[in-house]
């Protein structure tokens, strides 16, 4: 069984995003500060142009870049766990956030 939505009724990804959700990604936000280390002082890169990375927004949200591997996980997703049109499941070094984890305040 895929762990694709079924419940969107919408023919497309634009469409999807009409709809109003508890959380919405503010495109204007602005990357505010380092969470942890960079991937060169982590020794997660080969300093080449794609370096995995951990940001805080100045409108207190996370960004994560990393490896997009939504299409290699969509399959293998456990019950309940969705991703939708307009998402990206994307994967780091688990080093990476072990040295944010400072950075992340206690709820």
């Amino acid at each position: 069984m895929s762990n694709v939505r079924s419940d969107w009724p919408f023919g497309s990804a634009e469409e999807e995003l009409i709809v109003t959700r508890a959380w919405e990604a503010d495109a204007s936000a602005t990357l505010s500060r380092r969470l942890g280390k960079s991937a060169v002082e982590l020794g997660c890169t080969g300093n080449d142009d794609g370096c995995p990375d951990i940001w805080e927004l100045d409108n207190g949200d996370i960004a994560v870049i990393g490896r997009d591997l939504t299409t290699a996980f969509r399959a293998k997703l456990p019950t309940g766990v969705t991703i939708a049109a307009d998402e990206q499941l994307v994967v780091i070094p688990r080093v990476m956030l072990i040295a944010a984890k400072a950075d992340i305040p206690d709820a």
